[in-house]
Formats: structure tokens, C-alpha cells, sequence
């Protein structure tokens, strides 16, 4: 699950393989969707079932999620061939828990298919559910990298062409005496091994450091965020892809934050409030009368 990638150009994805993305393969437009070049890109509220409406903040999307919802990353390939798709929740990797690039790991979808990310990668079978929280429990607060908990990323690669690869010609076999005086020393690289895995265990009092900081925001105002919810069935299988480049044909980010946030700020307009005069006897039927005629 967790393979050596032999190159930048060269990655192995995740094949998503669940049965509804398999028959769900038509395009989905609807006026809500955030981009709809290459591969469209919606969030989807799956507790109340309805796509994530999208504002614009200086041309940048945003959305309104509800706190202790589930969401899911619904991803639409609107072309003919295989592509990619790299995606980030708050700038961490959804598939392998990394802080996000996007020569990383993703998911790879065949031509016109429909899927929904719904959550971390756990294994080959299971997710945990992205579900919107709080800032401070958020994974990636939790984890230690609070500073990008707010944004939804998806970079999309084409795949390269298949090239014919000819097989070398077949090479003597050194003796073994010869392997034995050519073997190299180990290199600085092996021996650096124990001391990367020391300065990763120094890091830990800075991660909670960060953990307590985020912690202490203003409840009333803290941003929202994305959290590490249940375990969930979620079947993918490995596969190979090889990217065309190493910069994405498409990359899309969109922010998030809890409606009252978004309002706040300026982004989303205060909901409509119906005013009416009040009545001394509500519970009465109104007596209506013939009005007047509009003035001449």
C-alpha cells in the first residue's frame, strides 16, 4: 500500500473500484460545481444528501460546510482517457497521510467515471469519513499542521502515451570473487537512515506544541475543519500510471468554513429574514376587503 516510486514522472495510484462509481460512469453538471474542465469537482454533503452550493471569494471558490457533517469529494473525469487525480484535505494527502504534493500518491479514474472520495485511506478497503469539525480536531491540527486546515485541493494528470521499451542485451555474470572486491561501502545515505528517524522523534514536542496552540483559538470563531471520522467500507484497488508531465493539467483548490464564518466575513450574504407587522391577535383569521384601484 505504501510502494517506492521510482521516479517523479512514474506513480502508482489507487484504481477507484466501488461498484456505484463502476455503473455511475455518466458526467454530472449541475450549477453548483466548483470547475468542470478536465475532471469535475463537487463536495458533497452526505448526511443531508445535496451538493455543496459554491460562492466566489475574488474568483476563488468557497463552500459552506455543516459542523459534524460527513462530506464526501465527488470526482467526475469528463474526458475519454485515464487520468489522476492528486486530492488534499487541509493540506495533507487523503491517501497516504502525508503533508500534500502533488507528485503524490491519488486516485486514478478511468475514462468518463464518477466517484466519491469519502475519507482517509486506510487500507485497500477502509476509510476513516472526512467530517466537518472544529479546527482544533481536525486531523491535520491533530497531526501537528494546523496552518492549511480550511482547503480542499485536487491536481489531475493526463497519462503518458505507451511507449516500447526494448530489452537490453543479456550481460556476463561477474564472478563471484568479483562482486565480492566491487561491492561498494555503504553510503552516507544508509547510514543517515537512524538519524532521520531521531530528528523525527525531536519534532514531536513541536507537532504538540502546534496541537495546543490550535487548541486554544476563540471557540466562536474558530475556523472549520475537516476530522478523522468512523471507519467505512471503501474498496480501491493498486494500479500503475505513468503521468504525461510532471505538472498537473489541472489543479483546483476550494476553501471551506462553517456558514456563520463564511457570513461573517463577507463572503456569503446573511440568510433572508421575512418582516412582518406584528398582531395583537395572531391565532385570527386575517378579513380580507376589495383593495383600491391603482391611482390614474
Amino acid at each position: 500500500m505504501n510502494p517506492t516510486l521510482p521516479s517523479p514522472s512514474r506513480r502508482r495510484g489507487l484504481l477507484a473500484a466501488c461498484a456505484l462509481a463502476a455503473l455511475l460512469n455518466l458526467a454530472c453538471t449541475t450549477a453548483a460545481n466548483a470547475d468542470s474542465r478536465l475532471v469535475q469537482v463537487d463536495i458533497v454533503d452526505r448526511d443531508g444528501g445535496e451538493t455543496l452550493h459554491v460562492w466566489r471569494d475574488h474568483g476563488r471558490p468557497v463552500v459552506a460546510g455543516r459542523p459534524g457533517a460527513r462530506y464526501s469529494v465527488r470526482l467526475v473525469n469528463n474526458s475519454g482517457e485515464r487520468v489522476l487525480a492528486v486530492v488534499a484535505i487541509d493540506g495533507v494527502n487523503v491517501v497516504s497521510g502525508e503533508t500534500a504534493s502533488v507528485g503524490q500518491r491519488g486516485y486514478v479514474l478511468e475514462p468518463w467515471q464518477r466517484t466519491e472520495i469519502t475519507g482517509w485511506r486506510k487500507s485497500e478497503d477502509e476509510v476513516a469519513a472526512f467530517e466537518f469539525t472544529k479546527l482544533s480536531d481536525s486531523y491535520a491540527a491533530r497531526t501537528g499542521r494546523p496552518r492549511d486546515v480550511g482547503v480542499i485541493g485536487v491536481a489531475v494528470f493526463r497519462e503518458a502515451a505507451a511507449v516500447e521499451v526494448s530489452q537490453a542485451p543479456a550481460q556476463p555474470q561477474p564472478r563471484l570473487a568479483d562482486q565480492a572486491k566491487a561491492a561498494p561501502a555503504p553510503s552516507g545515505d544508509a547510514r543517515a537512515v537512524p538519524e532521520a528517524r531521531r530528528s523525527d522523534a525531536a519534532a514531536a514536542p513541536l507537532a504538540e506544541d502546534k496541537l495546543a496552540s490550535a487548541r486554544a483559538a476563540p471557540p466562536e470563531r474558530e475556523r472549520l475543519g475537516t476530522g478523522h471520522g468512523e471507519r467505512e467500507t471503501s474498496v480501491a484497488r493498486m494500479t500503475t500510471f505513468v503521468r504525461a508531465s510532471t505538472r498537473p493539467d489541472q489543479r483546483l483548490e476550494i476553501r471551506y468554513d462553517s456558514l456563520d464564518n463564511l457570513v461573517a466575513a463577507g463572503i456569503v450574504p446573511p440568510p433572508h429574514v421575512a418582516t412582518t407587522s406584528p398582531h395583537a391577535f395572531p391565532a385570527d383569521p386575517p378579513r380580507g376587503y376589495v383593495p383600491d384601484p391603482p391611482a390614474r
